[in-house]
């Protein structure tokens, strides 16, 4: 996906091409394995304008020509677009930053990449189809609070079976930790993870029950400032 965020982050600076151009890239769509809905469609059910649309495909297509990708491509491409490690996206942890004097450590993000794989493929077919990315795209850039904060409850609901129990967190948090925390400044305690885990569990599971159901996971974060402010960070897991 660098490609394609690195084509959108660039949308704002260049020119509006020849009418050629846009031509071409409708017909470009013809010809891959898996063709997108048409950019009306696809523009309706975003927040992305159809020419930025157009460039996310181009940058899409170059990354995946069949027109879909699946995990393994998934992971090689995150794995490279993230050497340095990511700031965290996740509403349960702080805002830590990876360790300025270590620039070219690489981290273990194969793990999270599952997660965020799973969490993009919304029909659970094995594959990511452009459609799916820009879904997600649009929801991690220009959603609302409440857009985001139902997308971080899918990826932390593993099973999809509409809850999030605690092992559940633990794995994403983890994950998390694993692909950053060692290279923080300072270095994060190997317990860390469960520690965050125990106290953010017991502030969302209002009925003590087990589980956390999205109702529960919207009050609580938006009962917490800090979850809010973590929210700001999302744009960061692409």
């Amino acid at each position: 996906m660098g490609a394609v965020m690195g084509t959108f982050s660039s949308l704002q600076t260049k020119q509006r091409r020849p009418s050629k151009d846009k031509i071409e890239d409708e017909l470009e769509m013809t010809m891959v394995c898996h063709r997108p809905e048409g950019l009306e469609q696809l523009e309706a059910q975003t927040n992305f304008t159809k020419r930025e649309l157009q460039v996310l495909y181009r940058g899409f297509k170059n990354e995946c020509p069949s027109g879909a990708v699946n995990e393994e491509t998934f992971k090689q491409i995150y794995a490279q677009f993230f050497p340095h490690g990511v700031i965290s996206p996740s509403p349960t942890m702080g805002p830590q930053q990876p360790s300025p004097v270590l620039p070219f450590c690489l981290t273990d993000a194969s793990t999270y990449a599952h997660y965020l794989f799973n969490a993009f493929d919304t029909t659970q077919t094995g594959s990511v189809k452009f459609e799916d990315f820009v879904t997600a795209l649009s929801i991690l850039l220009r959603g609302t609070v409440h857009e985001k904060l139902r997308w971080t409850f899918n990826l932390y609901d593993i099973n999809k079976d509409g809850y999030i129990n605690k092992e559940e967190m633990m794995d994403i948090v983890k994950a998390i930790y694993d692909m950053m925390g060692k290279y923080t400044y300072p270095v994060l305690k190997e317990d860390t993870p469960r520690q965050h885990v125990d106290v953010f569990f017991q502030k969302m599971d209002k009925n003590k029950d087990g589980i956390v159901t999205l109702d529960e996971f919207l009050e609580s974060c938006q009962e917490d400032d800090n979850i809010m402010r973590s929210l700001q960070l999302f744009q960061n897991v692409m």
